[in-house]
């Protein structure tokens, strides 16, 4: 467990530990937002950095991911070669895989590499039909003006 201790960022998404803790709420549908504004990966042909502002949205099971945990995860992509695609899909994927949440969705809006923005969208299926669920709240990218 990660929270309360000294950790350091793991060298690779794999080598990243998630932690995950019982759901206060168990039953109940609600949405769980995390925006991640900064993050950032290397291009798999380049080496050069790419910047994307996340949001996982997720509605819970039996257990919640760990901020703390979260993070150090999500920082391990910074020295990661691995497409956009890769890197959005994956991050969901293994969250689903580990965390079993009722709903998962994932938007990956790509800042513009050699001139092209690339927004990478991805969800685990139909959210619960009760459940609030609002805009990601990220505008597709304009440029300037």
């Amino acid at each position: 467990m990660h929270l309360g201790q000294t950790s350091s960022l793991p060298a690779t998404p794999e080598e990243a530990v998630l932690d995950y803790v019982p759901n206060p709420r168990t039953g109940r549908t609600y949405l769980v937002r995390f925006a991640v504004p900064e993050f950032t990966s290397l291009c798999p042909v380049t080496g050069q950095p790419d910047f994307a502002h996340l949001v996982i949205d997720y509605v819970p099971g039996d257990t919640i991911v760990e901020s703390k945990s979260l993070k150090l995860f999500l920082g391990s992509f910074r020295n990661h070669c691995a497409f956009h695609e890769d890197c959005t899909v994956g991050i969901g994927e293994r969250l689903v895989t580990e965390m079993a949440p009722v709903w998962l969705r994932i938007g990956g809006y790509w800042y513009p590499r050699g001139g092209i923005p690339i927004d990478v969208f991805w969800q685990s299926g139909p959210p619960p039909s009760s459940l609030w669920l609002p805009d990601q709240g990220v505008q597709s990218y304009r440029g300037r003006g």
